[in-house]
């Protein structure tokens, strides 16, 4: 399923080897510019690849590209992202087989994972469950529209996020998050004269954020509030003055977006001519690591000769986003070094990646089989 844009592959000795048809699938996806809200070429490439591949094979109304195998009543949904941040990488492969491109890591390479799993799934598996995977666009923007519409559309029984934490790590569990914007608006003076810019009371407005996440954090990482600096903006038209900032906060279980609302504009209101508005509402989420999904792939990593490492990201992704929606057993898993994610460097061992594969594949056996027990033996 490659063409001209696809990059050549080293001689391989082992093309009879059946995860050269997932290679072919990650480096054409990778080969692909998918930036989020432009990610129709990708889509249409996974769609043509699942579809050779015995899936019932589309693109949704958000752009998504969602594929299904099986026929069982349980339902299995793999939800990963197939758009980028900008910044392009030229796309190869090293001597080493490491797959260098933006999107490899950060999460081509997990919906990849997702799709040549399922495309090798046993038939007693295929009957016991249907595994949906979705490849979600705009997860990189605050709109996250592909999830969104996917969490309207579907009521699964277990789910897969896909998002890198090597092939040995299961991520349990994301912080929340909250835009805070603030604006200063104030009648022009001399630089000279007495008194505080609007820079200055934007100033003073950050200082009083980055104070109460201080104060708002807990114990650890995970508890703390993160609070950056995103933009900052100042302008005068001669007769006035407009200051803008724009502050991240990244927030821990204790502390939803509604409280941190509330208890920041009590701390920020109290400053003359300051506007507040907050957006990017996320809360954070954790799961557990004794659901059938965690022990399958705890499982399935030791079969393999890995040591399981269970994970809490500091970061946001999509099952903040359709948590809410689906109250049931869910992790992220996928191959890559999650710091390389929106960097020059982001890159993927192209043979972690089929181990990741290998791995998942048993994984979903393991949790159906499972899972099918436990409602067969329920009175």
């Amino acid at each position: 399923m490659s063409d001209a844009s696809d990059p050549i592959l080293p001689a391989d000795p082992f093309h009879a080897d059946p995860l050269h048809a997932a290679r072919e699938l990650i480096v054409g996806a990778v080969s692909r510019p998918s930036l989020s809200g432009q990610e129709s070429q990708v889509a249409e490439f996974l769609r043509g690849w699942m579809a050779a591949h015995q899936f019932a094979a589309q693109i949704d109304a958000s752009g998504s590209v969602v594929g299904m195998r099986g026929n069982g009543p349980l339902q299995v949904v793999l939800l990963g992202h197939i758009d980028t941040v900008p910044g392009h990488i030229p796309v190869r492969v090293d001597e080493q087989g490491v797959l260098h491109g933006r999107g490899s890591v950060d999460a081509k390479g997990s919906f990849c994972t997702f799709a040549a799993a399922v495309a090798g799934l046993p038939e007693e598996a295929l009957s016991a469950a249907t595994f949906t995977c979705i490849g979600a666009t705009e997860e990189e923007a605050p709109s996250s529209r592909g999830a969104r519409h996917a969490a309207a559309q579907f009521q699964p029984d277990l789910v897969v996020i896909g998002e890198p934490s090597g092939w040995e790590g299961i991520t349990l569990g994301y912080k929340g998050r909250l835009i805070v914007k603030l604006e200063v608006r104030k009648p022009n003076f001399h630089s000279a004269g007495e008194g505080s810019s609007a820079g200055d009371d934007l100033a003073e407005g950050w200082f009083k954020v980055r104070q109460w996440a201080q104060a708002a954090s807990g114990e650890g990482v995970f508890g703390g509030v993160q609070a950056t600096i995103q933009a900052l903006s100042f302008d005068s038209d001669g007769l006035e003055q407009i200051a803008r900032g724009s502050f991240g906060l990244r927030l821990p279980p204790q502390v939803p977006p509604a409280l941190a609302r509330t208890q920041l504009r009590a701390v920020l209101n109290e400053m003359p001519g300051l506007h507040l508005d907050f957006t990017g509402d996320e809360t954070a989420i954790r799961y557990g690591r004794d659901t059938p999904l965690a022990r399958a792939l705890r499982l399935a990593i030791r079969a393999h000769g890995g040591i399981p490492v269970f994970k809490l990201k500091t970061g946001t992704s999509d099952m903040n986003v359709v948590a809410p929606h689906w109250p049931v057993p869910t992790l992220a898993y996928g191959p890559g070094d999650s710091t390389l994610d929106h960097t020059p460097q982001e890159r993927l061992d192209l043979a972690e990646y089929e181990r990741a594969v290998l791995i998942l594949r048993q994984a979903l056996i393991g949790a159906v089989e499972a899972l099918s027990s436990s409602h067969q033996s329920r009175p």
